[in-house]
């Protein structure tokens, strides 16, 4: 059995080596069955492996806190600081513009210097600059703090799914990585519930104080977690090959991005996980950012009540997102994926007709489902395409590219309702999971149970 297909889950560099083995300067091969060891197959999760799945779910729910609690407050600080619709929809937009900075730098920074390391400094960067934003006394200044805060955000989902995916064993992967996605959820579902009620007694920039909060958790981080085994081992085949060759230094900066597209087959990888990753962040934040003042204006809903059924939309995500991946450790990723795709199609359009209060409810719940049930795979998916060293370049650099497509969702779907109605925008945005089929048909392969290189 070859170092790339054996089934150990750390595998350590052969004795006296010094230059970078296979699996780090190219795609990693193909998915491997589990035959050789059941023993190690069967082993328990470690507590390092629990430590790294808790500090990031932790800082995936801080960024869905976040956006969403934006979202109902928009309408306070548009009030307060005489923001137009175009400029208060800017903040999110350039929020996620952050994001997409963010997620390419700190990617690169966590393949070169560690995942822990940098996570904690991603969740310092959001917490500092989100509480700045209580600060702010114009668009100016807060547009700026947002666009920093984003930044910090978008680092936190890619590195926090590579360690997940490199602490925790390969029939897990799936189903762990969909619990820091529910990450996500738990955020979002706490301001959904909690901004209705917190706004009106602290106001928005009691709010935006409350974003403080996260620095405490960047150093619980920092002093509980950490590094997975298999990054220490390929970041000592580095520095001993940095050791014996400076001049390689410069050029290890851009080695990451550039196993990105090493070889065709990498390539045509790498755009349909970018296809995937634009439309599910189109879809997700075009529906949630909208999603209350679609209540409110088409069906008369208070701010709370709408707290109340969008919940229900997110409840129906996490849902979505635990059941993605216990199917796609069982099923596979493609077919998982698929199913979904072809999900969300029927469930927007269903959604876009209902009319009853109880139909809305069960319906937003169900169409959570498949919108963002999809999320629990990314992570698990991307970390099987690429080795260790562009693995968090690659989640972070793919996911916040979605991202950045994700970011004219919401101005996309305030153009159609505006122009038409929100029942078209629902419409359009049924339409585009059709192209989410096509590229994981086309450019997505299978890899369930393929060991990290």
């Amino acid at each position: 059995m070859t170092a790339a297909s054996r089934p150990e889950p750390y595998p350590e560099p052969a004795s006296g080596s010094s230059a970078l083995s296979p699996a780090d300067t190219a795609i990693a091969p193909a998915a491997v069955p589990h035959t050789a060891d059941e023993a190690l197959h069967a082993a328990p999760v470690g507590g390092h492996a629990v430590r790294a799945l808790i500090a990031s779910v932790l800082g995936y729910a801080m960024d869905g806190f976040d956006l969403l609690m934006l979202g109902f407050m928009l309408p306070a600080i548009s009030a307060d600081l005489h923001l137009s619709g175009a400029q208060a929809g800017s903040l999110v937009t350039w929020t996620l513009v952050g994001a997409v900075v963010g997620g390419i730098v700190f990617g690169l920074l966590s393949d070169r210097f560690g995942r822990v390391r940098v996570l904690t400094w991603t969740i310092l960067v959001f917490a500092v600059f989100t509480g700045l934003c209580a600060l702010s006394r114009g668009y100016a200044d807060l547009l700026i703090y947002r666009t920093i805060a984003g930044i910090g955000l978008g680092g936190e989902f890619g590195i926090g799914m590579a360690l997940v995916a490199e602490a925790w064993p390969d029939r897990l992967r799936a189903r762990a990585s969909s619990y820091v996605g529910l990450g996500w959820q738990v955020g979002v579902l706490a301001a959904a519930l909690l901004t209705p009620w917190l706004l009106p007694l602290i106001g928005w920039r009691g709010m935006f104080a409350i974003g403080l909060l996260p620095a405490v958790v960047s150093f619980i981080v920092r002093r509980s977690v950490e590094e997975p085994e298999l990054f220490v081992a390929h970041r000592a085949r580095v520095e001993r090959m940095l050791a014996e060759a400076p001049a390689r230094e410069r050029g290890a900066w851009l080695r990451a991005v550039r196993l990105l597209v090493a070889d065709a087959r990498t390539a045509r990888a790498s755009l349909g996980v970018t296809v995937l990753c634009s439309v599910q962040n189109f879809g997700y934040y075009g529906l949630m950012i909208w999603l209350p003042a679609y209540l409110s204006k088409s069906f008369g809903y208070s701010l709370t009540k709408s707290g109340l059924w969008t919940a229900a939309t997110v409840a129906g995500m996490a849902l979505g997102i635990w059941l993605f991946g216990v199917a796609a450790d069982r099923f596979g990723r493609r077919p998982t994926f698929l199913f979904y795709q072809v999900g969300a199609v029927a469930m927007v359009y269903v959604y876009a007709h209902l009319s009853t209060p109880f139909a809305l409810l069960i319906g937003g719940a169900a169409m959570g489902v498949f919108v963002n049930g999809m999320i629990g795979g990314y992570g698990a998916l991307i970390s099987e395409l690429y080795p260790t060293a562009a693995r968090a370049t690659a989640q972070n650099v793919l996911f916040n590219i979605g991202r950045a497509v994700g970011g004219f969702g919401p101005l996309a779907v305030g153009a159609m309702a505006a122009r038409y109605s929100f029942t078209a925008a629902l419409g359009m945005l049924a339409a585009i999971y059709v192209l989410d089929i096509l590229a994981t048909l086309l450019l997505i392969p299978e890899r369930r149970g393929a060991a990290l290189e």
